[in-house]
């Protein structure tokens, strides 16, 4: 079973948030995404600076397997892409709720975790994929 730590939002493509203290979150894949994955070899980050939808394509992460984007979870603006996965990719599939995160955006809205699932819908909506 995948990891799902409750302090975290997920959506159902398989992203999670964290809310930093400062009001930005982190933005990443989950355990389960990374596992699906495989070993990633790449991961295009997004620029700072740069304003994302809900559900806008706004990262790339890419295996041995396939190619996958990963969808903006909240809409905002990109405050930095992680630059440490430019040489070391891997972050992800060692620590995906730490150092292996994507992004650190600055929601649009403070209501924009709202909609995301929390913990026990997220185990629930993985339990519905299997």
């Amino acid at each position: 079973m995948s990891e799902v730590p409750a302090d975290l939002r997920y959506t159902r493509s398989h992203e999670w948030v964290r809310q930093l203290p400062d009001g930005s979150v982190e933005v990443g894949i989950t355990d389960h995404a990374q596992a699906a994955l495989g070993d990633l070899v790449f991961v295009e980050v997004p620029e700072g600076g740069r304003q994302v939808g809900l559900g806008d394509a706004f990262a790339v992460v890419e295996s041995v397997k396939a190619a996958s984007d990963v969808y903006a979870p909240i809409a905002g603006e990109v405050i930095a892409g992680n630059e440490a996965l430019a040489t070391r990719p891997e972050l992800i599939n060692e620590e995906p709720y730490g150092e292996g995160y994507i992004a650190r955006l600055r929601p649009s809205s403070a209501a924009a975790l709202e909609g995301l699932l929390d913990a026990a819908q997220y185990t629930a909506h993985l339990a519905s994929e299997a």
